[in-house]
């Protein structure tokens, strides 16, 4: 062998050997940290308009449709990353419509410490006051809330907290003619008490590190809900989807959401990230102002 050859072999086998420790280090929990790292990029500074339908669904013709007329909900989203790593994110919803609906809101605090349960409040307008939701640490209180009454609960919502699970990835295969890893995330004993989930299971893009379809399932091992995402769009940098279903198996009923405005990198007091805004109307209606004027 000649000395060029004798370069060209050892490049190639270099190569060989980088592009393993490159898969070898590419665990279930990296890929996961990649998500989120991704999820909290399109919720930081963020302000978006979405849509919520809710409807009880059939099959018809080999396609999911909804058997009644959706309840519709329009809905306003504020959200900020903060702490000292940047992990942890507030984020408010306020309901626009329907009008018997109209300042209805949910405020949330995710942490990705372990050591520091999630909050959330809920207020009802009809009555007035703040609910502050348990994030579930005994069999009285582990049922997740609904959120605004869709098939989305505060536990599907939840991110963070990786260190609470067993990660590993199942297989490679394919979703919606993407390729993906197919993941399994099993709660410890600490964070099952908290989860009406015995493990799911994540097929997340491996190109642009977005889930499109997650797989829920209960302590019989039965699948309970599933969540399909699509209209996946470059935003800012940063992948997303647009538009989330939510499915349950057991009532067959489904919830979408659709992201019909999309704003990032908007100034947000961090006054406006209280409960404040929940039960101060004048308050919230300037300050959702201010907002508005950014982004129209």
């Amino acid at each position: 062998m000649n000395l060029r050859s004798l370069f060209i072999v050892t490049a190639v086998f270099i190569s060989l050997l980088g592009n393993l420790a490159s898969a070898q280090e590419m665990t279930g929990l990296k890929i996961m940290e990649l998500v989120e790292e991704n999820q909290r990029a399109t919720s930081d500074s963020a302000f978006n308009r979405m849509q919520l339908s809710t409807c009880r669904f059939g099959i018809k013709e080999s396609r999911i449709t909804c058997a009644e007329r959706p309840r519709i909900k329009s809905l306003e989203s504020v959200g900020k990353n903060f702490g000292d790593d940047g992990k942890d994110t507030k984020s408010v919803t306020i309901v626009l419509e329907p009008a018997a609906e109209r300042g209805v809101g949910m405020l949330s605090y995710a942490y990705d410490d372990t050591q520091r349960d999630n909050e959330t409040w809920l207020y009802l307008s009809a009555l007035g006051r703040v609910k502050r939701i348990a994030s579930g640490n005994s069999d009285d209180d582990s049922e997740p809330a609904s959120v605004f009454g869709s098939e989305f609960t505060t536990e599907d919502t939840d991110t963070g907290k990786l260190e609470e699970y067993e990660i590993r990835v199942l297989e490679e295969t394919t979703e919606g003619g993407r390729e993906v890893w197919k993941i399994e995330l099993i709660p410890n004993a600490e964070r099952a008490r908290k989860s009406r989930y015995s493990k799911t299971i994540n097929y997340v893009d491996k190109e642009r590190f977005i889930v499109l379809r997650v797989e829920m399932f209960d302590q019989y091992d039965n699948e309970i809900k599933r969540l399909l995402a699509s209209r996946v769009e470059l935003v800012n940098g940063t992948w997303m989807a647009r538009s989330l279903t939510m499915m349950n198996l057991v009532s067959n009923r489904l919830s979408n959401m659709a992201f019909l405005e999309i704003h990032t990198d908007i100034a947000v007091e961090d006054e406006f990230l209280t409960t404040r805004t929940l039960t101060d109307v004048a308050f919230r209606e300037t300050e959702l102002e201010k907002l508005r004027q950014q982004v129209d």
